[in-house]
């Protein structure tokens, strides 16, 4: 496995804990917004560990508050990291895969692909930039008759340490939109798209489920819902706001591993049964599931 990360600490923190459970991690230091280094990164991963057959796309950074709050160039660096990071790994690989006719791609998304929520309008952008980016790709690979297979997992919240280094204009500290689920929730997802890349996406997570059915069905009361309830459930008191700039410019595990988990491990899942539903292929259940959730919180909306 090749690990490609721009903060040297957390990267090696991640290389330590694949080879204690009996992997080979190669790091590779790179900003997947710069081109350059991810073909730079492409090439060396294959000199050394050989032809890529699996490339996860999953870099991110954020600049959290109003819109009208994130200065330009803050939305763009975040955009170019979130979307145009996409792009440069896509590209990178399938310059690979093309030739030999096999690989698979997998875009981890968010239900926020699907989505919009208030306070991340540069994330929420590129999360649809990347979807729409990724039909269009499918679409020409299958024109092509191409062996090559990609695949998008959307996500719920996840408890990351990203909420406790991205670059916030808001006075209270981030939190993920509850329910949240453990790393290793997103993680089986993300390996079981790779394994399955013949399903054009996943969905992961009783309330992405819910989310976007909701949002198919009634798209203007979900606005509503969320003009109510997204400034304070993705706030906390508990701990004091982020300072400076975040990992926005720069990494912010350069010199301290933070590990995977962030700060809310006290209420994170560490099990999605939708999930293993969905692995499993209950599409009914799956689907009976969706729809009930969705029913659920258009019904306790409207009550309230």
């Amino acid at each position: 496995m090749a690990l490609l990360a721009r903060g040297r600490a957390g990267l090696d923190g991640a290389v330590a804990e694949v080879r204690a459970a009996g992997g080979q991690a190669l790091p590779v230091v790179a900003d997947v917004a710069v081109p350059d280094q991810v073909e730079e990164a492409a090439r060396r991963v294959e000199e050394e560990l050989g032809p890529i057959d699996v490339w996860v796309n999953n870099a991110f950074t954020a600049a959290f508050g109003r819109f009208t709050d994130v200065p330009p160039e803050e939305f763009l660096q975040a955009t170019r990291a979130t979307y145009l990071g996409y792009v440069h790994g896509t590209r990178a690989a399938l310059t690979r895969m093309l030739a030999r006719n096999r690989g698979t791609i997998v875009q981890v998304g968010s239900a926020l692909a699907y989505r919009g929520i208030p306070l991340q309008s540069a994330y929420c952008g590129a999360k649809h930039a990347i979807q729409g980016f990724t039909e269009s790709l499918r679409c020409e690979l299958l024109h092509d008759k191409s062996r090559v297979r990609v695949t998008m997992v959307q996500l719920p919240a996840v408890n990351t340490p990203q909420f406790t280094w991205l670059r916030t204009h808001m006075p209270r500290h981030a939190q993920p939109v509850p329910p949240i689920y453990q790393p290793e929730v997103a993680a089986r997802a993300v390996l079981h798209a790779a394994d399955h890349p013949g399903r054009r996406e996943y969905w992961v997570g009783a309330a992405t489920v819910a989310t976007l059915l909701a949002n198919a069905v009634v798209p203007g009361l979900l606005d509503r819902y969320l003009a109510r309830t997204g400034f304070g459930s993705q706030q906390t008191d508990a701990l004091p706001p982020p300072q400076g700039r975040g990992n926005l410019w720069e990494p912010a595990d350069d010199e301290e591993d933070y590990g995977t988990h962030g700060a809310f491990d006290d209420q994170a899942h560490a099990t999605s049964p939708q999930q293993w539903a969905s692995r499993h292929h209950v599409g009914r259940a799956v689907t009976i599931a969706g729809i009930a959730g969705a029913g659920y919180a258009v019904t306790r909306y409207r009550r309230s």
